[in-house]
């Protein structure tokens, strides 16, 4: 085993903060592991570090470069073993409560509540001879073009991830984010066909973030969307970018962005207040953001680069009984189109993106 790897381990060990990620299409990991087990805040954004938020924004922890031993790695790919996991037989009481909730959803908008809402679930497995290391390296193998991490801190836990969605990338005033939405299955077709649904549930997406960006921004530019592939799903999506006016901040974009349609619903006030309300768990940072925070160590000049805490788990250790177990979270788009029994098959399609490296 690496050195890198080594010291992933005698962190944990030591009950020592550390993030480890490789950002898409990065042949790189970066690893920062924190010298003491302070519990830090981001609290302006003019910090510097890695950061990791919370879907209702009450929680802003990181990990501060200067508090850190930063070291990188050049990622070499390994031979592992990829079974599908079987599905098993839905859990009838889960499979119920979610196509209720959603029903409920699409009664809301039909209701003028709100146009869309993005409703989740969690679920929990059990793991035998879990292995921080080699899932991680799993997760990077297997979703090459996504944004891989693994964030731990003693007072936090441990959580894992590769997601699709850059909520924001900033350098000085220019920023790009993306409008993603729209999901099927990949079945191996070269075409992809989408719905009108989907193509819906990006429009809103896309028009909702060029709207709030017009208020902070010179210049918004946005592409048609197309077809992305993250895993085994495929979503639509569009680039966005633009100038931000002089006078604005990153958190004054993050706070306009998030937590963005794609992850919440439109109007996000409203959307936001069904979820809380109706979900019956809390998703802490599942559908937050995370990532480099005015970074200098990666890139010539000082940068940000966030994502959106998605296609990720929370895993649980209990060292005194020598268990493990993962809480996995899968959140579907409801539209006035929407069909419950559909959105609880995508909710489970969207399941395999973590059991997969967890077999």
């Amino acid at each position: 085993m690496s050195v890198f790897f080594e010291k992933v381990i005698l962190q944990q060990q030591q009950n020592l903060p550390f993030v480890l990620y490789c950002k898409p299409n990065s042949d790189t990991i970066i690893g920062m592991f924190q010298q003491n087990d302070n519990l830090y805040e981001a609290v302006d954004f003019t910090e510097k570090g890695f950061v990791f938020s919370s879907f209702d924004g009450n929680k802003t922890f990181l990990i501060p470069e200067n508090e850190s031993k930063i070291l990188g790695v050049v990622w070499e790919k390994e031979e592992f073993e990829f079974s599908e996991y079987i599905k098993q037989i839905p859990n009838v009481s889960n499979k119920n409560n979610f196509e209720s909730i959603v029903a409920k959803g699409i009664q809301a908008i039909e209701n003028n509540e709100f146009k869309k809402v993005v409703l989740s679930r969690k679920e929990t497995i059990e793991l035998e001879n879990f292995d921080l290391v080699v899932t991680f390296k799993k997760l990077i193998q297997l979703y090459p073009t996504a944004c891989v991490y693994c964030f731990y801190h003693p007072k936090v836990g441990i959580w894992m991830g590769a997601t699709p969605e850059q909520l924001v990338k900033a350098n000085v005033n220019v920023f790009e984010t993306m409008a993603l939405a729209g999901t099927q299955k990949d079945y191996g077709s070269e075409e992809i066909v989408w719905g009108q649904k989907e193509k819906e549930e990006q429009q809103f997406v896309t028009d909702y973030i060029v709207e709030q960006l017009n208020e902070v921004a010179l210049e918004v530019s946005v592409t048609e969307p197309y077809s992305l592939k993250a895993g085994s799903i495929w979503h639509l999506k569009s680039d966005i970018w633009g100038v931000l006016n002089a006078g604005f901040s990153l958190k004054q974009v993050v706070q306009l962005l998030h937590p963005t349609p794609a992850v919440c619903g439109l109007p996000k006030e409203a959307s936001k207040r069904f979820i809380l309300e109706n979900e019956n768990y809390d998703r802490t940072f599942y559908t937050g953001f995370l990532g480099e925070l005015n970074s200098s160590f990666a890139v010539d000049s000082v940068s940000s680069s966030l994502f959106v805490n998605l296609r990720c788990m929370e895993i649980e250790i209990d060292a005194e009984q020598h268990t493990a177990k993962a809480n996995l979270f899968m959140g579907c788009g409801i539209t006035k189109d929407s069909i419950p029994e559909k959105e609880w098959e995508e909710s489970v399609n969207k399941s395999m993106t973590m059991k997969k490296v967890l077999k």
